[in-house]
Order: C-alpha cells, then sequence, then structure tokens
C-alpha cells in the first residue's frame, strides 16, 4: 500500500511539473482572438459560479426597479457596458468577440443570475477576464441601477420600453411586438 501511495505523489508531481514546463516554455496559447478549449471553459465557468456562491454577499437591492430607475440604470449601460456585452439593438458588440473568454451579450441573451449576483460582478469585475471592477468608478446607486435593468431587461414595464424605443429606435428585448433587429441606435 506505501508503494502504491509513493507511485501516486510521484506520479502526480511529475504530471505537475510537465504542466508547469508546458506552460513555461510558452506552449500554452494566450492569444485572446482564440476561442477557448471546452474543458477551460467549463473549468472557468465552474471556478467563477464556484467563487461567487462563496465571496458573493447575498444582498438586496436598495433602490426600487422604478421607470426613472431602470431607465438611468439603461443609460449608464449603454454608456459603460454596451462597447463589450451588445448594444441596445441586441447586435453583438464591437469587442466582445476579441476577449478572452467572450464577452456575453447581455442584451440578446440576458442574464439569469439573481440580484447579488449580477451587482457583485459589476463592483468587483472577474479576474482572468476583461471584465473591470466598476466600484469606486461608478457611483453605488449606478451600479445598483444597471444591475436592476439587467435584471429586468427581458420584462421591463410599458414606460421603460416606450423610453427605449423613442431613444435608442429600436424596440425593447422585452417589448413584443414591433420588435426590429436590423434598426440601428439613434441615441
Amino acid at each position: 500500500m506505501g508503494k502504491f501511495i509513493l507511485g501516486a505523489i510521484i506520479g502526480l508531481t511529475v504530471l505537475g511539473l510537465a504542466t508547469l514546463g508546458f506552460t513555461a516554455m510558452g506552449f500554452f496559447p494566450t492569444q485572446a482572438n482564440a476561442a477557448p478549449p471546452t474543458l477551460e471553459g467549463r473549468v472557468a465557468n465552474q471556478a467563477l459560479h464556484a467563487s461567487m456562491q462563496r465571496h458573493a454577499p447575498r444582498v438586496t437591492n436598495p433602490l426600487a426597479p422604478s421607470d426613472q430607475n431602470l431607465i438611468d440604470g439603461m443609460n449608464v449601460y449603454y454608456e459603460n457596458c454596451s462597447l463589450c456585452h451588445g448594444s441596445l439593438d441586441r447586435k453583438p458588440a464591437p469587442l466582445a468577440k476579441n476577449f478572452y473568454p467572450p464577452a456575453p451579450n447581455l442584451i440578446s441573451d440576458p442574464s439569469d443570475h439573481p440580484e447579488w449576483h449580477i451587482f457583485f460582478t459589476i463592483r468587483t469585475g472577474v479576474r482572468y477576464t476583461a471584465m473591470p471592477a466598476w466600484g469606486g468608478v461608478l457611483a453605488e446607486q449606478d451600479m445598483w441601477k444597471v444591475t436592476s435593468f439587467l435584471s429586468r431587461v427581458d420584462n421591463l414595464p410599458p414606460a421603460v420600453q416606450k423610453y427605449w424605443k423613442d431613444t435608442f429606435n429600436v424596440a425593447s428585448a422585452g417589448g413584443g411586438e414591433g420588435k426590429d433587429h436590423d434598426k440601428k441606435e439613434g441615441h
């Protein structure tokens, strides 16, 4: 039994050193414009979700999801997030595919995470991605407003949908009839 354990320890040590040598010698690809291998994507997503579960406080949004707060959140998104996460016309962001991993389009494929998760991501960013920490850059109220907007992007009140259509010349993501995926933003 002792020889088996010693063999396992030696085998794992050799495997670890080989992996380290593989990466240290430049064999591990680092291009940002390449699709991540499936295993790498799975491991990274699992690590991200496990870290969120462990570290993100389960806080409640202190702001009511009023029409004005949702409109303010939409504008914060447009000004600070749309370049990477998709514009309000649901088209892919110009930079999204050039990130490693690619940035998700939060308008055409909204997050189903709870608000505490979205807020924590916005406030602290995500290591090893291009997602910056907006805490200290945006006011906390603005981070909560964009959180409210993103968590309701598919189910916005009529007044907010109207603002989206009138201001950006495109129907909202949850706008139902009248969606026009080919219009350009007019803001």
